[in-house]
């Protein structure tokens, strides 16, 4: 390769167009495309940059024949000596990241980073410069490409007829693939013994096309251009290849590299060719995919590591997303050049006394987008960082008219009513509801359970089932954004707690004042939905949302261990036994000495004879319900120890949580094939809840289960399924709700409203849009019919809509090898909530089956939930750098923007808000908590005095401001704009 040490690499270049001095037969003429212009407009004595030719080019139109598809990159080489007979080998492949084949020959190498020399890639520029160029030729077959090629070397002494004809031979000779020993294990199937043996009797057979192919069209042209061969038909459902092929994307197109050392040749070949259109070269693919560019490196021997590497480095700059466009629309050898020098300006030099080039590199999780270098202008990904994250779309606009945003939302959700049931026919809606069911039933129960404790029975478990069931399936079917899930709310149950107790002192009737006060709320909220009122959301900013979130969270945790630690009053422990003891320990049931007046009203009510019950013999129920006394070195507080059963029940509690947790990340594992590993993690909890289950059935231990009520009818006999709003309350009751519906109708919306905009983020890239009014008005009119017939009120929970979110995450399923999943979105349906919330409403009549889950086995699914949903939480990852040192603090894009003290400041503020949310969380004026929570958007709207506008805009999103003032800053916006486009 002469000459390369005189090229400089990456230097500005005159932009004169070079002639191709293309020899060729007119009947093998390349076709020219229409309208061809110079390759970028010329100032006389200003020369462009790379960077701006590749743009120029990069910017022409595009005509069906050069539109720029994925590329698959083979290198094959050859080494030819005298004596021996050589074919051409595969020694690595490009999808995304370089595959070397080992030394042994008989495996793939993990896909890496490809990491070349600088002189290498000199190198290939100066064959680029110096060798032959061929683009869009029309060829059908690898010899008549090898006669173009051959066509453009030059005749002389040392490159003769003779010589030509070697050249071509080797061209022409056949290409071993790494996957070729499974294809011969296909052949027998597909070919006779005969053919196969003449096959082998004939050495030269295979180096032949399959079928004989002229320059024109012809039927057997076609053919050939479609596969259509025996060999090749032989050779086209190879196992490895089809599961091969699946990681390919479709329409993907090749790109060949030969390279190898010629004892016979005194001087290089070159040549880099673009066939118009792509074709099928039988066996020079290991996969059967259309050629479409072809590199050929051939040269003298003694330097095969030297072509090895810039055969390397062709392929990897063809698998470059930038130069790849360039070479499918590059006009002449000077774009391709340019295509080059664009790719060397933006190479990173590693210096080699600091790194060793054995190491293989890892491919990154994240690749950063190339739009910079495709667009003048275009923002990097730190510069799009900056700008400010809007979530008030078109969505939160103010219409100006009654009922405006909700009637946009009915349309902007109708076209994809139906595609909301298609979508959700999929295996991993099935994962996602089966999960959710069992972790939304617990709570309900639950909150059922101490709503009736609160209420004295007037709404307890049944009511909750009902109301949460008939909600859930409506907002399902009709609301706005289906992926939100509803649940019970602490707030709620404070209200409830407080209005019940404020009833029962001014003897009024309970079910009928919470009638009137939903009735208002649901008119106030009606209210809110007319006068577009959820545009406020805009005000709600990542501040506000992780903090409501974070609070959550940690409630979600809190309540999941505080409830295994009740669990001790319930199954006590003998503490400080001693095992010789064991055979004396004894707990017994006895009449108590001193009963109490309850006990004595409670025997004469019963009619019970005290003196006539053998109490030694009584079972610890009876003896509970006689009011009578343990007694006994065995016994505690409130009953005899329970041997096993805490311990037992903190066993399934963390069993279930790590094994949740194991499975969901075994879809990133290296184990099974990734439908086996997609299927396990999205089948995570519910696999984990199935195995503990089993586990507890098995071992035999008594453990608290699951309660379902089994029978439909309302708990208390003095109620029925219409509470009348009136009732036997004087009337001014009915205009006195109305103070403490104004606090119910600012819980709802808030609690509604933040979930909403955090499953409405843009980073969950949600593509059939959301509809906050049309969500706030599903909610107010069940609200309203929840409080007629005496139910509890649900609205949105925050930690089961993320975690119903993050389980229907779709990743690409064609990924190159090395390459990691790309996300795409989240599957938007209605079936997985649909589903969730009748299979609730069937629970009565599925109670022999539940009564198996045990309670601390939901637990864990609580525990699993709230942590799995704080990953993400930018708070959380902020809160770590307190102690961590500098060096070893990520590398997140808002300390490369912020000083670390302002980083730290945002996050005390942040973490002070949390604090008193919690406070007051657990305090009787849990009341108040929404208007707190509505206090967190007037701090947020104080810090924009204590931080920049652009240091907020990397830790937060930046608040709506006035319109004027917007349209300013979008004007000084868009003349920055044009300065860097000019």
């Amino acid at each position: 390769i002469a000459g390369h040490r005189t090229v400089y690499v990456g230097v500005q270049k005159p932009l004169a167009r070079q002639s191709r001095r293309h020899h060729r037969p007119h009947s093998q003429k390349p076709r020219k495309r229409e309208g061809e212009k110079d390759p970028a407009p010329t100032e006389q004595g200003y020369h462009y940059t790379p960077s701006q030719w590749v743009q120029f080019i990069l910017g022409t139109e595009e005509d069906e024949q050069h539109v720029p598809h994925d590329l698959f990159t083979e290198l094959d080489e050859i080494c030819v000596k005298e004596g021996e007979d050589a074919g051409w080998k595969e020694t690595a492949r490009w999808l995304k990241f370089e595959e070397d084949v080992e030394d042994g020959g008989e495996r793939w190498s993990k896909p890496y980073v490809a990491t070349l020399s600088l002189h290498s890639l000199s190198e290939l520029r100066s064959c680029i410069i110096n060798g032959t160029v061929l683009l869009d030729i029309c060829a059908n077959s690898m010899e008549e490409i090898a006669d173009m090629i051959l066509g453009q070397q030059e005749q002389s002494t040392e490159f003769d007829e003779r010589m030509r004809a070697k050249v071509r031979q080797v061209l022409l000779k056949q290409h071993h693939h790494q996957n070729e020993k499974r294809r011969n294990n296909l052949l027998p199937i597909v070919c006779s013994c005969a053919d196969v043996s003449e096959k082998q009797s004939d050495p030269h057979v295979l180096d032949k096309p399959a079928q004989t192919l002229t320059p024109h069209p012809s039927p057997t042209t076609a053919e050939a251009k479609n596969g259509v061969n025996h060999e090749a038909s032989a050779m086209d459902f190879s196992k490895a290849e089809l599961h091969f092929m699946k990681k390919i994307p479709t329409g993907a197109e090749a790109s060949n590299v030969l390279v190898g050392e010629l004892d016979f040749l005194r001087q290089p070949i070159v040549a880099f060719v673009r066939l118009t259109p792509a074709v099928l070269l039988s066996g020079m693919t290991e996969v059967p995919i259309p050629t479409r560019f072809l590199f050929v490196l051939l040269g003298p021997e003694g330097k095969a590591h030297q072509y090895h590497e810039i055969g390397r480095s062709m392929a990897t700059i063809m698998t470059d997303e930038v130069f790849r466009d360039v070479a499918y629309k590059a006009k002449n050898r000077a774009d391709l050049v340019a295509g080059i020098d664009e790719f060397l300006d933006e190479v990173t030099v590693l210096p080699p006394g600091e790194w060793d080039p054995s190491i293989r590199i890892e491919p990154p999780k994240n690749v950063p987008s190339q739009e910079k270098r495709k667009m003048p202008g275009a923002l990097d990904d730190s510069a799009s960082q900056s700008k400010a994250e809007k979530h008030s779309g078109p969505e939160l606009e103010r219409t100006g008219r009654l009922f405006g945003g909700l009637v946009l939302d009915v349309k902007r959700k109708a076209p994809w009513f139906w595609s909301d049931f298609r979508d959700g026919l999929s295996l991993q809606c099935l994962a996602s509801f089966l999960f959710l069911y069992c972790a939304c039933m617990s709570p309900v129960i639950t909150f059922g359970g101490l709503l009736g404790e609160a209420t004295n029975g007037h709404m307890s478990a049944m009511e909750s089932l009902l109301g949460a069931s008939m909600t859930g399936v409506v907002y399902s079917l009709f609301a706005g954004q289906p992926l939100t899930i509803l649940g019970s709310t602490g707030p709620v149950l404070v209200f409830e707690k407080i209005l019940y107790k404020f009833c029962k002192e001014y003897t009024l009737s309970y079910l009928s004042l919470r009638a009137c006060i939903g009735l208002w709320t649901t008119a106030f909220c009606i209210v809110l939905v007319a006068t577009d009122a959820s545009c406020l959301v805009c005000y709600i900013t990542r501040f506000t949302e992780e903090a409501f979130a974070s609070l959550i969270c940690i409630i979600f945790i809190y309540e999941a261990l505080e409830k295994l630690s009740h669990l001790r009053e319930t199954y006590p422990v003998h503490m400080h036994s001693k095992l010789d003891f064991l055979t004396i320990y004894y707990c017994k049931c006895d009449a108590p000495t001193h009963p109490s007046n309850e006990t004595l009203r409670f025997w004469e009510s019963n009619k019970i004879n005290v003196s006539g019950i053998a109490w030694e013999n009584l079972t610890v129920t009876e003896c509970r319900y006689l009011h009578g006394e343990f007694q006994g070195p065995a016994c505690g507080r409130n009953g005899p120890y329970t041997p096993n059963v805490l311990f037992w029940c903190c066993i399934l509690f963390f069993s279930t949580f790590v094994l949740s947790s194991l499975l969901k990340k075994f879809k990133t594992s290296r184990y099974f094939p990734t439908r086996v590993r997609s299927t396990v993690s999205d089948f995570a909890v519910f696999l984990s809840i199935v195995v503990m289950v089993l586990i507890d059935f098995m071992v035999g231990i008594p453990s608290p289960k699951l309660h379902v009520p089994h029978m439909f009818k309302p708990t208390r006999d003095d109620r029925g399924w219409f509470i009348n709003p009136i009732g036997p309350n004087p009337w001014w009751t009915v205009l006195a709700a109305v103070i403490p519906a104004l606090l119910c109708t600012i819980l709802i919306f808030m609690d509604q409203q933040i979930s909403a905009v955090i499953v409405n983020r843009k980073e969950h890239r949600l593509k059939k849009g959301c509809g906050y009014h049309l969500d706030l008005f599903m909610v107010a009119v069940m609200l309203g019919v929840c409080s007629v017939m005496g139910l509890p009120w649900f609205v949105a929970a925050t930690v089961l809509s993320i975690t119903h979110v993050d389980s229907l995450k779709v990743e690409s399923e064609c990924s190159a090898p090395g390459e990691q999943p790309k996300f795409l979105g989240i599957r938007e349906q209605r079936v997985t909530g649909l589903m969730i919330f009748v299979l609730m409403g069937c629970s009565v009549f599925f109670t022999s089956v539940l009564k198996f889950i045990p309670m601390p086995v939901l637990y864990g699914v609580f525990l699993y939930m709230g942590v799995s949903s704080l990953r993400g939480i930018q708070f959380f990852d902020r809160l770590k750098l307190f102690w961590m040192p500098a060096k070893h603090q990520p590398d997140f894009i808002y300390l490369r923007h912020v000083p670390l003290r302002k980083v730290h400041f945002f996050t005390v503020i942040q973490l002070i808000c949390l604090v008193l949310l919690w406070a007051i969380k657990v305090s009787r004026a849990a009341i108040i908590f929404p208007l707190m929570v509505l206090a967190l958007v007037f701090v947020r709207k104080v810090m924009d005095f204590c931080f920049s506008k652009r240091e907020l805009s990397f830790l937060d999103d930046l608040m709506p401001e006035s319109k004027k003032k917007q349209q300013l800053d979008d004007a000084t916006n868009e003349g920055k704009e044009e300065e860097v486009k000019l």
